[in-house]
């Protein structure tokens, strides 16, 4: 069976979640397996054009493979939390959100300048945080050297407002 098999026969649809007329992707399933978590992380690291000086994942599960590719990668990883969830010294990027606005944040030495920075996500939806992440990255002096998602929505497009960052985006499965 080939990964997107096996990814997709993991993740539940979940009805009407977080709100009415919303079929929620749940990914929760795969970390019960940790022969199809390594898998996982074996095909982005894979698929990676050249290895990324750092890892950035965003909060919180872009933290559980942001960590694995880091790791194995031998890289540092670099947390893109919530706005008021980190304890020190933060530079912070606000995005539009479908209805108001939200805030990501790292710490203001995670990034170093000139590094080549892969920001990892569980799901591609419509880019927005994806996006914001690497604008974090990019204000720091560094470049984002692509994306990793072990979901996207293509439906969404949320690849068109990532594109501007970085050309190498990999998703593993696609809806």
């Amino acid at each position: 069976m080939n990964l997107v098999t096996q990814i997709k026969n993991s993740i539940r649809d979940v009805a009407d979640f977080p709100k009415p007329g919303i079929m929620f992707k749940d990914i929760t399933p795969i970390f019960e397996d940790q022969t199809l978590c390594n898998n996982i992380t074996d095909g982005f690291i894979n698929a990676l054009p050249s290895k990324p000086d750092a890892v950035a994942g965003i909060e919180s599960r872009g933290f559980l493979f942001g960590i694995l590719l880091a790791n194995k990668l031998n890289v540092p990883f670099i947390l893109i939390r919530k706005a008021g969830k980190l304890p020190y010294k933060t530079v912070g990027h606000e995005y539009a959100l479908e209805y108001g606005t939200a805030k990501i944040e790292m710490h203001v030495d995670s990034v170093k300048k000139g590094m080549n920075v892969l920001i990892h996500d569980d799901l591609l939806a419509t880019g927005g945080t994806a996006e914001a992440a690497a604008h974090l990255v990019k204000q720091q002096g560094a470049t984002v050297s692509g994306f990793t998602f072990v979901v996207e929505l293509g439906f969404l497009k949320g690849k068109e407002k990532l594109i501007t960052y970085s050309n190498n985006i990999i998703c593993l499965a696609q809806y």
